[in-house]
Parts: C-alpha cells; sequence; structure tokens
C-alpha cells in the first residue's frame, strides 16, 4: 500500500509540475533547442543535414526488427541452395583405432575363403567371377599380387567348408481332404536325398521320389539304387482336422554335397496309430540322424511289423498329400522363403495346395584362423568395416551425404559371408549399425541411413537371442553414437547453420535417428539406464548456448574502448543474439519438438536472456554514473546508440512470447526498462531538438508550392513525417510502467504541440514577409497554402489521443493511482492539446486578417459605392461591383483552401462584410427608407454567395452575432418614429419580465379593468428598497404614472404620488383612474409606466428608477383584473431597473430625425431622465 501511494504521489506532483504549453511559451527561451522561442528575422541559416540524418538512423532502428525477420527469411532461402554443410568435427575419443596390417591380412584370408566356398545360386546383383571378387578384395585391403597368391593357395589347400541347411516347415494351405470330416491330419516328412550322377539324374529327372512306395513297387525292384536312401529324416507334428496346417518347426541337415544332394519332403495325412511318422522317429531313435542310411522300404516294413496284427490290408496307412523336391544346388544365396506348390508322385496321384519353407545354406565348419579365433559376428564385422571405409573413399561427390550402398562385388562378399557364416537378421543388423555408426564419427555419412538401420534393429528386435558380447558391444555403439550427437548439438549453431539446407536436413535426420533410439526397444533394453535422453540433449543445448554466446563476447569484446563504443558492441552482441533467437524459433525449434520432443527455443532463448541482462545491466550501470559526473550531458550520438541498446533489448524480451506460460515469468529481462529512465528523457530532449532543426529547415525551404493532388505544400509534409516518426519512436519504446508512461506521454504531447504552434508562427511570418513581392492573387495562393499548412499539421495532431494511446494511459494510471491519477491525466494531456488548438487558430485567424486587410480597400470602395448610389438605380446594379469581386476571390479561395479553412476564410469575410455594411448604415441614419431598402437587398444576397447552396456557410450559423444586429438596424431604421417609439415600449416590457431582482428596489401595485366604464384602475400601495439620492441616505420618493406610448393616449394625463419624506420604504396607498378603450388596449406594446422620482426641491428631481406593465395583463377579457371582482386581487410587484436611453439603437435612430417633431419630443424626455440620473 505504502509502495502504492508513493507511486500515486510521484505521478500527481509530476503533473502538476507540468506547465501549459502557453505558460511555457511565456517563460523565457533556452539555447538548446530554436523552437522554444521564435527568432527575430531572417529564418535561421544555420539548419544542416544532421536532423535528417538522424531521423534515418532512427527510422534504421525501428526497422531493425522487420530487417532482421527478413534477413532470417533471405538466410532460409539462401540455405536452399547446393552447397555443402560444415563438417562435423568431433572429440577424437569417440573414433575407433585402425586395423593392423597382421590384422587386415587374416582378414583377408577370411574373404577369400568365403569367396572360394561360394554356394548357391547367385542373385541378379551379385558378381559370379571368382577373378572379378578377388581384383575388388585387392583394392579393399590394398593386397600385392604376390601376397594375394599366397594367401589363395593357402585357402585352396585347406580343408573344405562343411554345410548344411537350415529348414523351416512354417505351414501349407489347401490341402486334399482325406477325412471323411473334409479335412485332413497332416503332418511332413522331410530329409536329404543323396546326390546322383549326371547321367543318372537325366535318366530319372521325370521321376517324383517318396519316402513310402507301394510295397508290390518295392518288391519288384531288384537294384538297391532304384531304392532312394534317407541321409536323415525328420517329421513335424500331426495338427487334426485342418486344410491349412501351421507347423512353425525348424530343422538342420547336414550336407555331404552341396552340388548333388537334393530337399525332399512329403505330407501326410495321418489315418492309423502306428504311421510312417511314428515307425520313422522309432528308426531315428536307434540309429542317430546322423548317418541314417536305411531305405524306406524298412521304414515300411516296421509300420508293418507295429502295426495290429488283425490289420490285413493297407487300409490304415497313412494318405499321401504330396511332396516337394529341392535340389541344393537350386538354392539362392541368401536361401529361400517361398511357397512351394505340392507335387504328386505319380501322374495318377491327385494333389493340391502349397507350403511355405524357409531354407538356408549355410557353413557348419571353416577353416581359417580368425574362424577359430573370433566369433563369426566379431569377423564379419571387421569384414564389412574394411569394406565400407573403401567403398566410401570411392565416393566423391557429396560424400557427406553417402546413403551406406555398396558396389555389386562387395555386396556378393558380404552377403556370402553372412550367409555362410550362419548370421541371423538380427544379428547382421546390429552388425551393420555398428559398422556404419563407429564409421560415421570419423567420416559423416547420410543419417536417414543410421535412421534406417535403427529401425531394422528395431524391426528384427529378438531380446533373448541378443546376450553377452553382442549386447555389450550394441550398448557401447548406442552410448558412443548418442554422446558424438550430443557434441554436434552443442555446436549445432557451426556445424549445422542455417545457411545451408543440407545441414538443416542432415540435423533433422540426426535429431529424428536420436529421437527414435530413445524409444526402440533394444536401445531401453541394453542401455537402461539412460532413461532420460531428453535431459542429456536440454544440458548439451544449454552448454551451446552458452558458450555460443561467449564466443560473440570474444569475437565483439565490449568491455574495451570508451563507452559508447562499448554500448555500440554490446548492441552488435544483441542484434546477433536476436538473429540467433529468430533462427531458433523459426527451424531449429520445430526440428528438436518434432523429432525429441524437447523445446529447444524455450532452452537456448532463457540462457541467452539472463547472460545478456546480466551483462547490459552492467553496462547501464556505467552509463548512469557516467551521466551523473557529466551533469546530465547527453551526446546525440550517445543518444542514438542507448536509443538503439533499448530497441534490441525490447526486441530480444519480446521473443518472450513464444515461450510457454509457465516460462515466461521471472526472466532477467522483465524490468530492464528501469535501467533507461533517467538516458531516455535525456534523449527524447535530443529527438525534440532534432526535430525543430528539421521543422526550421522544412519551412525555409518551403517554396508555398502544393504537393500533388493535395492544397498543402512540402513543409506540412516534413512536419507530419516528423511527428509521425517521433511517434513511431515512443510507439517502439512500449513503455510498460504506466506512471512513467504519462510523464514521456505528456512531454511528447507538449513537445508535439510546442512545435506545431512554432510551426505554424513561422509559417506566417514568412507568407507576411512575402505580401509585399507578391500581387494580390499570387500572394492570396501563398496564403491558402499557409492555412492549409497549418490546418495539415492541426489535423493530425487530432489524432494525438489516439496514436499516443492517452486512454491506455489513462487506464494505466487509474489502475495504479486510482480515480484521481485517472482525471490528472486527462486534465494534463486534453489541457495540452486544447491550448494548442487555440494557438493554431490564432494563427491562421492572423492569417485571414493579413488576407482580410489586403481586401479591405477594395471592399471599403464598394460599399461605399451602394452607400452612395442613388435612390433610383436597380438594387442589382448597386450592389453588382461588390459580388464580381468577391467571385473572384471566391474562386481563388475554392481552388486553393481545403474544407475547414474555406468554412473560416468565408466567415471572416462574412463578419467584416457586416461590420462595414453596419458602419455605413449607423454613419447615414436618418435618411430615405430606399437606402436601407439597398443594404437589405445586399445583405441578403450576400447571404446567398456565402451560403453557397449549402457548400459554404450554414444559414443559422451566419444569422447570428452581428447578422442580427444589423438585421435589426436595418428594420428599424426603415420604420416611422411612432413605430420606433412602440419598438422602444415593446422591449422595455420584454425587459420587464426578465427582472428578478434589482439593485434599485420594488414597487407593490395593483390594477384592475372595468369594462362597463372602460375604466382602469391604478392602486399604488407602497415601495421597498429605493435607492438613496439625498446627503442623508435617504430619499424623498414619489411616483409618476402614466399611459405610454403617448400617441396612443393622446388625452391621457399623468399622474403622481405624494412624496414621502426621508424613506426608503415609502407607502402610498393611492388610487388613480383612467380611460383605457378596448381599441387602445389591445395593442401589444400599450402599457403602464411607473416612474419613482426623489424630491428635490432646491433643484431639478432625481430619477429613481421605473418599472412597466403591459394592459393586456389587466384589461383583456377574461383576466381576473378585467372585472368588478378584480378589486380583490392580489397585487404586483414591478423590480425597478434604470437603464440609459442612449444605449439603445431605437434612441439613437429617433434622434437622428431631426424634422419629425414626435420623435424629437419622445427624446428630449428620455434625455431628461438620463440627465438626471447623471446627475445623482
Amino acid at each position: 500500500m505504502t509502495t502504492l501511494l508513493d507511486l500515486k504521489s510521484s505521478v500527481l506532483r509530476q503533473v502538476q509540475r507540468s506547465q501549459s504549453l502557453r505558460s511555457r511559451r511565456e517563460a523565457p527561451p533556452t539555447a538548446s533547442s530554436p523552437l522554444t522561442h521564435c527568432p527575430p528575422e531572417p529564418l535561421p541559416r544555420r539548419i544542416s543535414g544532421e536532423s535528417a540524418e538522424f531521423f534515418e538512423r532512427m527510422n534504421a532502428i525501428l526497422q531493425k526488427q522487420e530487417n532482421m525477420m527478413r534477413a532470417a527469411q533471405a538466410e532460409c532461402q539462401r540455405g536452399s541452395c547446393t552447397m555443402p554443410p560444415p563438417q562435423e568435427h568431433v572429440d577424437q575419443a569417440f573414433i575407433s583405432e585402425r586395423v593392423s596390417r597382421t590384422e587386415l591380412d587374416l582378414l583377408y584370408e577370411e574373404a577369400v575363403y568365403t569367396v572360394v566356398n561360394r554356394v548357391g545360386v547367385p542373385a541378379p546383383e551379385h558378381v559370379k567371377s571368382d577373378d572379378e571378387l578377388f581384383a575388388y578384395l585387392l583394392k579393399v585391403f590394398d593386397m600385392g599380387d604376390e601376397e594375394h597368391e599366397i594367401i589363395l593357395q593357402k585357402v585352396q589347400e585347406s580343408k573344405r567348408a562343411s554345410f548344411s541347411l537350415r529348414v523351416s516347415v512354417m505351414k501349407a494351405k489347401n490341402l486334399m481332404a482325406k477325412d471323411a470330416n473334409g479335412y485332413s491330419d497332416p503332418y511332413c516328412m522331410l530329409g536329404i536325398l543323396v546326390g546322383q550322377s549326371p547321367r543318372e539324374t537325366e535318366e530319372k529327372k521325370e521321376r517324383k521320389f517318396s519316402f513310402r512306395k507301394r510295397r508290390e513297387k518295392l518288391e519288384k525292384r531288384s537294384s538297391t539304387k532304384e531304392v532312394l536312401p534317407a541321409r536323415c529324416i525328420q517329421v513335424t507334428e500331426v495338427k487334426p482336422e485342418t486344410l491349412n496346417p501351421v507347423w512353425d518347426e525348424h530343422f538342420v541337415f547336414e550336407i555331404d554335397d552341396v552340388h548333388n544332394d537334393l530337399l525332399h519332403l512329403d505330407i501326410w495325412d495321418h489315418d492309423d496309430d502306428v504311421s510312417v511318422a511314428e515307425a520313422c522317429k522309432k528308426l531315428n531313435e536307434v540309429s542317430g540322424l546322423r548317418g541314417m542310411g536305411r531305405y524306406f522300404k524298412q521304414i515300411a516294413k516296421s509300420v508293418r511289423s507295429n502295426g495290429s496284427a488283425s490289420s490285413g490290408s493297407e487300409e490304415n496307412v497313412d494318405d499321401f498329400l504330396g511332396c516337394i523336391n529341392i535340389p541344393l544346388n537350386e538354392i539362392p544365396v541368401a536361401g529361400y522363403d517361398t511357397w512351394f506348390k505340392l507335387e504328386p508322385r505319380s501322374s495318377t496321384s491327385k494333389v493340391q495346395g502349397e507350403c511355405h519353407l524357409i531354407l538356408k545354406v549355410f557353413t557348419s565348419q571353416r577353416n581359417t584362423t580368425l574362424s577359430k579365433r573370433d566369433t563369426n559376428v566379431s569377423i564379419h564385422k571387421k569384414l564389412l568395416s574394411q569394406i565400407v571405409e573403401y567403398e566410401h573413399a570411392q565416393v566423391k561427390r557429396e560424400p557427406y551425404n553417402w546413403n551406406g550402398q555398396v558396389s555389386p562385388p562387395a555386396w556378393t562378399v558380404l552377403t556370402h559371408h553372412a550367409v555362410q557364416t550362419d548370421l541371423s537378421p538380427q544379428q547382421q543388423a546390429i552388425v551393420r549399425w555398428q559398422c556404419y555408426s563407429n564409421h560415421h564419427r570419423n567420416q559423416r555419412l547420410c543419417y536417414s541411413l543410421l535412421l534406417r538401420l535403427l529401425r531394422t534393429i528395431d524391426a528384427e528386435w529378438d531380446p533373448p537371442t541378443v546376450r553377452g558380447d553382442l549386447e555389450r558391444q550394441l550398448s557401447d555403439s548406442f552410448r558412443l553414437y548418442t554422446e558424438h550427437c550430443l557434441c554436434l548439438m552443442k555446436n549445432m549453431r557451426q556445424v549445422f547453420p542455417c545457411t545451408s539446407a543440407a545441414a538443416i536436413t542432415r540435423y533433422e535426420l540426426m535429431l529424428r535417428g536420436i529421437g527414435y533410439m530413445q524409444n526402440m526397444r533394444a536401445f531401453k533394453t541394453v542401455c537402461p539406464l539412460r532413461n532420460e535422453l531428453h535431459l542429456d540433449i536440454t544440458t548439451a543445448v544449454k552448454k551451446g548456448t552458452s558458450e555460443w554466446y561467449e564466443s560473440l563476447i570474444a569475437q565483439y569484446k565490449p568491455e574495451e574502448g570508451s563507452l559508447e563504443e562499448q554500448l555500440k558492441k554490446m548492441v552488435q552482441v544483441i542484434d546477433a543474439v536476436c538473429a540467433d533467437v529468430q533462427r531458433g524459433q523459426n527451424i531449429y525449434n520445430k526440428l528438436f519438438y518434432s523429432a525429441v520432443k524437447v523445446d529447444y527455443f524455450s532452452i537456448s532463448y532463457r540462457q541467452l536472456e539472463k547472460q545478456v541482462a546480466d551483462d547490459v545491466n552492467v553496462a547501464m550501470e556505467r552509463v548512469c554514473g557516467t551521466l551523473e559526473q557529466e551533469s546530465s550531458r547527453l551526446t546525440q550520438t550517445m543518444g542514438e546508440t542507448i536509443f538503439e541498446l533499448f530497441m534490441s533489448l525490447k526486441i530480444l524480451k519480446g521473443f518472450r512470447e513464444f515461450l510457454p506460460l509457465k516460462d515466461a515469468k521471472m526472466l532477467a529481462l522483465t524490468g530492464f526498462h528501469n535501467w533507461f529512465k533517467s538516458s531516455i528523457h535525456k534523449f527524447l530532449q535530443i529527438v525534440h531538438d532534432r526535430s525543430c532543426d528539421r521543422i526550421c529547415k522544412a519551412v525555409e525551404t518551403d517554396q508555398l508550392q502544393p504537393v500533388q493532388h493535395a492544397k498543402h505544400s512540402c513543409s506540412a509534409v516534413e512536419v507530419t513525417a516528423c511527428f509521425s516518426q517521433v511517434r513511431e519512436i515512443w510507439l517502439q519504446l512500449s513503455w510498460p510502467d504506466s506512471a512513467g508512461a504519462f510523464i514521456f506521454v505528456t512531454r511528447l504531447t507538449d513537445n508535439f504541440c510546442n512545435e506545431a504552434v512554432c510551426y505554424s508562427e513561422m509559417m506566417t511570418r514568412k507568407i507576411e514577409r512575402n505580401q509585399l513581392a507578391q500581387d494580390h492573387k499570387n500572394f492570396t495562393v501563398q496564403l491558402c497554402i499557409g492555412l492549409n499548412n497549418m490546418e495539415h499539421v492541426r489535423v493530425f495532431l487530432a489524432h494525438l489521443p489516439r496514436d499516443l494511446d492517452w486512454p491506455g494511459v489513462e487506464r494505466a494510471m487509474e489502475e495504479s493511482c486510482g480515480a484521481e491519477g485517472k482525471e490528472q491525466v486527462y486534465k494534463a494531456l486534453n489541457g495540452q492539446l486544447f491550448n494548442m488548438d487555440l494557438d493554431l487558430q490564432r494563427e491562421a485567424k492572423r492569417l485571414i486578417t493579413v488576407l482580410t486587410d489586403k481586401m479591405l480597400p477594395e471592399l471599403r470602395r464598394y460599399i461605399q459605392h451602394i452607400s452612395l448610389s442613388p435612390d433610383s438605380i436597380n438594387n442589382d446594379d448597386a450592389v453588382s461591383p461588390l459580388m464580381k469581386y468577391l467571385q473572384d476571390t471566391m474562386a481563388i479561395l475554392t481552388a486553393n483552401l481545403v474544407k475547414e479553412n474555406f468554412t473560416r476564410v468565408l466567415q471572416s469575410m462574412w463578419e467584416l462584410l457586416l461590420r462595414m455594411i453596419l458602419d455605413a448604415v449607423t454613419e447615414n441614419r436618418g435618411v430615405q427608407v430606399e437606402f436601407y431598402n439597398r443594404f437589405q437587398y445586399t445583405v441578403e444576397t450576400l447571404l446567398q454567395f456565402f451560403h453557397v447552396k449549402g457548400d459554404g456557410l450554414a444559414l443559422e450559423d451566419m444569422k447570428s452575432g452581428d447578422y442580427k444586429v444589423l438585421d435589426e438596424e436595418l428594420r428599424l431604421n426603415k420604420c416611422s418614429s411612432f413605430d420606433l417609439i412602440e419598438q422602444y415600449y415593446l422591449e422595455k416590457i420584454s425587459l420587464q419580465k426578465t427582472l428578478k431582482h434589482t439593485p434599485y428596489g420594488r414597487i407593490s401595485v395593483k390594477c384592475y379593468y372595468e369594462p362597463p366604464e372602460q375604466r382602469l384602475t391604478v392602486e399604488i400601495l407602497h415601495a421597498a428598497d429605493i435607492i438613496a439620492l439625498d446627503a442623508n441616505g435617504l430619499s424623498d420618493p414619489f411616483v409618476i404614472v402614466e399611459l405610454c406610448p403617448h400617441h396612443l393616449f393622446p388625452a391621457a394625463k399623468s399622474q403622481r404620488t405624494q412624496v414621502k419624506l426621508k424613506t426608503l420604504h415609502p407607502v402610498f396607498d393611492e388610487l388613480f383612474y383612467f380611460h383605457v378603450s378596448p381599441e387602445q388596449y389591445r395593442h401589444r406594446y400599450a402599457c403602464l409606466t411607473f416612474t419613482v422620482m426623489d424630491y428635490d426641491w432646491l433643484s431639478t428631481n432625481d430619477f429613481a428608477g421605473e418599472a412597466v406593465a403591459p394592459l393586456s395583463d389587466f384589461c383583456w377579457p377574461g383576466r381576473p383584473n378585467a372585472s368588478a371582482a378584480g378589486k380583490n386581487v392580489q397585487p404586483i410587484i414591478l423590480h425597478l431597473s434604470r437603464s440609459k436611453p442612449s444605449e439603445k439603437p431605437i434612441m439613437r435612430m429617433l434622434d437622428a430625425r431631426m424634422g419629425d417633431r414626435e420623435a424629437q419630443e419622445f427624446v428630449r424626455r428620455l434625455k431628461e431622465i438620463e440627465k438626471s440620473m447623471e446627475e445623482d
């Protein structure tokens, strides 16, 4: 509460000390501003282009934010070009060590071993030539021919690789129904059939094999070769009652001859208790899976021997549903994962449906040094790393954008090695991620590749299969990559600048990759402790932002040089910060939020805002201390710098609107305007001084020629442009403190008003100086332009309440100081504007007076022409010279004046002509009626002329003031003497009715009329508060009562009461009778006059006062007084007056009629009364 009261009293004191515009102009001028006083002629010549340059600099400062936004947009547009992104330098700790030559030789042996032991049908993109593959490997490993031959010979002499076949029986569909219920109970029997020679293969290429044949066919065969041996036989589970069984069972078969053996699969319908499948299982239990050399006839016999004794036929034997034969040499390198159509055993068999198999041939034993020492995963990782490094080195165009695609030889070697070492898709995905992410830390890759590799890991993720070293290595790769990206984030402004579209694209992909990684199942499994990656990102952004700001400080060194130089450097620092914040808000924040859900803008802005606030606060403390030591002197350049610093801080502060509400509170720049309060006061004085210079220069150089499509000249445009810029300066300041804002607005308003008034004064003097050197027309045109200039400025300043947001200031003051504060603001500001408007109107009136004074001789001559015109000529002829002159002048005024000034000039001319005509009429009283008719005609003609059919003066405005006086003068001068006398009494009756209290006392009378006798009875009762006219402080009053006017009552005599001595409250109680006919009392001007006189026996009696009463109040039929009962009516009280008859125009008109006896007699009597008044 105390703080609020202090604020209120402080603001009110500021208001009370604020002088009005008029009073300040009357104060002695100061030398600081050329407009605080009006210099004597000639106009000052010291003005240069300094003020114009000042406002240009101010305009540039005000447009800084807009320019910054345009620059940011242009920066992004420039970034759309194909310029490469900057290098992504990182810590050397993130880069893996290079492989030794010995390790390379061992790895080369592994690669050669892979090529030599290739199996399977190569894919179209694979290379089939050994020589081409060896030539490629020589380049990859930088191997010489001799070393190659040695290693190749070693591989060829070593033991050949042992192969195995992995078979996954997934499911079947659309099988034939063998059971009565419309279903089957299918199961699969599969095994490896021994390969045959090419001749045998050719002879039996049409023959379909089965593990079970009909017994009669078996018995007919004499050769064992005709019976197909089963090297290894496996059986799936029986799936009851289905035609679309799902098995998802996996088997591994050792292979002796990978080039000639084949996979055979039968599908049977399970029908009896002891089936072929069970017999096969028992045989396998006896003999084992390896080295199974029995013929399928043994399986059939075993089935029958273990069957039911009552089974005498083959009805219970399983029904055949189809078979598949797949030569191993037809399996692709990458294996099969497809549907195979079921085939019949013979042309008479009926089968249908398909079976889904996954087949893969791999090496079960490798004879290389590395395979004996390292795991297959580790070996494949080393091989891939070597190939990736070589492949990337071959990319010459945009190597940073390499998507990881390798050449056909590389793909062939890698595919064969992965297949041969039996790496699962998950293992391959992990190895690829490790290799490419490690390589990326040394030589940058396309981030979309890394993101794609992460997605592959996520898609193949199977936690139980990732254990031990593989889990640890994957965790390390995630950790290293995360730390690498965090390091890049810390240096993002250098590594991923907005000027490079490629860099921004890379940054977006990197963030998306990091965001995807932290949500991966694999990441959460192998890195359980890194579950708050967003905190790490926040820390990296904050640290990188702080380091970037420190680099700015180191670059600009704002602590060096003079105080002004320090502030200028600080402005550069803040502008750079604003540009960075703008980029962060426009570009980086969207990337962070969409990818990792981190509010980059809030983090970076709060960090920068605090550091800037700390530095500027220290700098402004030095400024305030320096200004106090230098007696508050502020140079123009220092003021400009402080203003620019303020605006830069305001721009920076303005970005808080993009913060979340919770982050927008308690920011370091919240009250930064308080650091600038005293400096801004001094800066506004500089603005005022420069405005004055600019206005002086504008008036000095003004040629008073209208600008295009307007009626004002260039100086008015310059003045309002100056005001607009100053107004914009204030609006851009956006002072948040209500008390401070009111003081600033008051000062700015006062400055505007002073400058506008001084401009109008200088414009008036300039035009007055030119009047002697110009003809009437040119001078009138220039004068019109001068008036328009003033009006242009006045209209502009009329919008100050809106432009400077006076209502907002009033509301703010009301909130802080209550209704009293609001009232003070309203009075102070509107008082300034009102006084300014009066002064501008005064100057406009002064210019108009110059114009009318210029017209005065001609107008006087034309009025005299009308006055002296003989009564015989037509009124039009008498008035036409004046109207011709006015029409010519009106044409100039209409073409060169704006509407408001046109109205003002017309009004001034109208008033001037009325006064001139009134003077002419007054000087010519008592002449012929035609004289007054002629001027009456002139006035009516002028009335229509200045009305201009509604485009000029309003008729109601014209028929006021002097017009009424002149109209009455003309009307009365045209009246007879009797009419004037009657008008005189009408005016007295009208005046009497308005009297409520006078210092001359009052008289009480009773009047009533008796119609039968036509007698008016007047009873004078008493008087009160009569003025003292004797030396003793009393009077000797008596009353004269008479009927007026005399020409209406020629037979009536005046009557008088007795004299009451030495009293101011006489009591008369006297009756008087008058004969009044109905024809007499019907006139409105018929009245009774009561004249109170002071009896003086030594000299003439003194006039004490008079009152009148119209006869219509007593004599008209229906009035209470107009009957015998009138005696009982209440008395009336009449207040006395003492007006001088000579002050009335009628008196002067009658006095001028020397030949009229009635007029002269009336005037004589009034003069006697006035004379008695003067002798009191």
